[in-house]
């Protein structure tokens, strides 16, 4: 292991003094305490020869077992996030393979408060809402789920421009990074020439290549930004790890990036951009979820399916499937316009169990779109972003940029993605309108109760005749019935059924453009069709609120 490598080791487990952690032996809660423990003996094959677990017992006596990872050499790791102040204690444990260097280890650490002013440290690991329709932290405040795609960021980036990167989606208020951890088809190594594993039938993992990893997973968590890894792109193709290894390999692999992530703020995209709507792929995807999240701390999972598909009647059951992404893709036609609007997502999220439901992957911006190669424009981005939102009861989105997905230094079209389109730079994508914009879409639902919206088309009166649906109206209410959002993509005016709000209505005009806001239109409680004339042309936002009664 090389040096910084040895020294973030000794960092993550008496504290990050740049972070205002404190010193040795305490660890402030929701962060990292890590410990490292070393084999008598050399294996030839850890991943394959050995299992171990270590147990973690909470200051209330309650127990969690995790397993360590195999980081090089003689050397073993374990990383933790502990939940609850107090002194928590570890113990290892091994199955039938006995190692006096790594069975019967035991140790403890104190986890303290933390003071610092990262989002994730303060309100604690993501989870699912009591309701399982949105997404919240530790402490109950909502998590938005807005996301960027950054697939081979963490493989071809160097650690500067990555930092760079994520600041830039920090200011911009994003508060996730899609990536992929393994090379796939669009990445055959990382940038230094290495691969995460050989082999197939026995897969061997290479400890220098995840343990340049740790430092990108490390970066998005120092940024406030939830991790959103894909653990196996699982498209068709030997290169892709989902796709060419055996189930249960595959399931290793998985046991290994969740030992070594897991006590990171992450999200787990087991699966990427694969086809799991087949009884026999989703039984292979069950059993690889079942066995390689057999240890998984606590972090949510969910799967990333390929362009326009609903794979998830088969995996109803599944209790380690806690988000439902979908990706709408990339086609401007009237079909895929009409699935995004009116498609499985918009009619099956009422399928229990309920789970968060969100588009992962809607037009990226720069991107040429499957019918007519004509890149998409930030309308296009924004005209996704707002269906996919009121679609569904609102959980979050992600963004995507042709040149940052594919993390491109030159203008070139991505590899393995031909007719995609030259993408840019990725300093040049990343000042794309389309982000910027999605940060007044997340300063506008930040002013509502974002997480109680609830699909509500049915308040939009009078539709136009729409066959292509590039005219249709979205709208959500919440369950009070006192906020309604509507996303008119080019629509002179809109008939709104006012009489559901029981009372008057005030409407604002919303700008998602330049963030801007329009004058205040009253609405009386005596007017049970409200006629709504649109500031200009172009797209809008519509917020209606029932005024309290005096």
């Amino acid at each position: 292991m090389n040096v910084k490598g040895i020294m973030r080791g000794v960092f993550m487990a008496v504290g990050v003094a740049a972070a205002g952690w404190p010193a040795e032996s305490s660890v402030p809660i929701w962060t990292r305490f890590e410990a490292a423990f070393q084999s008598e003996r050399t294996y030839e094959n850890p991943l394959q020869e050995i299992e171990l677990r270590v147990r973690f017992t909470a200051p209330s006596g309650r127990e969690r077992t995790v397993l360590a990872f195999w980081d090089g050499g003689q050397t073993w790791r374990v990383r933790f996030s502990p939940d609850e102040v107090g002194q928590w204690k570890y113990a290892t444990e091994m199955g039938a393979n006995s190692d006096k260097g790594l069975s019967g280890k035991s140790g403890s650490f104190a986890c303290v408060e933390y003071k610092g002013k990262n989002p994730l440290y303060t309100h604690g690991a993501v989870r699912l809402a009591p309701n399982r329709l949105y997404l919240m932290h530790a402490d109950s405040a909502p998590f938005f789920w807005l996301a960027d795609t950054a697939w081979n960021g963490a493989l071809k980036a160097s650690e500067t421009d990555w930092s760079t990167f994520l600041d830039d989606r920090v200011a911009k208020r994003f508060t996730a990074v899609q990536f992929v951890v393994l090379p796939w088809r669009a990445a055959f190594t990382d940038r230094e020439g290495q691969v995460g594993f050989t082999g197939k039938e026995k897969v061997a993992v290479n400890p220098r290549f995840f343990q340049r990893m740790d430092r990108y997973f490390d970066l998005v968590n120092e940024k406030g930004l939830v991790a959103l890894p894909v653990l196996l792109w699982a498209i068709k193709g030997d290169i892709n790890p989902g796709w060419s290894l055996p189930e249960d390999q595959a399931a290793l692999l998985v046991r290994y990036m969740v030992a070594r992530y897991g006590a990171h703020h992450v999200i787990w995209i087991l699966a990427g951009d694969g086809s799991y709507t087949s009884a026999e792929a989703a039984k292979r995807w069950l059993a690889i979820g079942r066995e390689g999240l057999k240890y998984n701390p606590g972090c949510l999972t969910t799967m990333h399916p390929g362009g326009m598909q609903w794979p998830w009647d088969q995996f109803r059951d599944a209790a380690w499937l806690d988000i439902l992404t979908y990706q709408s893709g990339h086609g401007n036609s009237d079909a895929s316009r009409k699935w995004n609007c009116v498609g499985p997502p918009a009619t099956r999220w009422r399928d229990e169990p309920h789970r968060p439901v969100i588009n992962a992957e809607p037009n990226y911006e720069g991107h040429y779109s499957y019918q007519d190669r004509k890149p998409f424009t930030d309308y296009h981005v924004r005209r996704a972003a707002y269906w996919s939102l009121l679609a569904t009861p609102t959980a979050g989105l992600t963004y995507g940029a042709h040149g940052i997905w594919s993390w491109e230094e030159t203008p070139a079209e991505p590899l393995g993605h031909k007719g995609t389109g030259e993408a840019r730079p990725w300093r040049e994508a990343m000042a794309f309108p389309g982000s910027a914009q999605l940060k007044y879409m997340r300063d506008l639902f930040d002013r509502l109760p974002w997480w109680q919206l609830r699909p509500a088309d049915e308040i939009i009166l009078d539709r136009p005749d729409d066959p292509g649906f590039l005219r249709y109206v979205k709208a959500a209410r919440t369950d009070s019935g006192e906020w309604a959002v509507a996303y008119l993509p080019d629509n002179e005016s809109v008939t709104v059924d006012a009489k559901v709000f029981g009372g008057p209505i005030e409407a604002l005009w919303f700008n998602p453009k330049d963030g801007k806001y329009s004058r205040t239109i009253k609405v009386p409680a005596a007017q049970e069709r409200a006629v709504l004339k649109a500031p200009a042309k172009g797209d809008w936002v519509l917020i209606l609120h029932r005024q309290k009664s005096k």
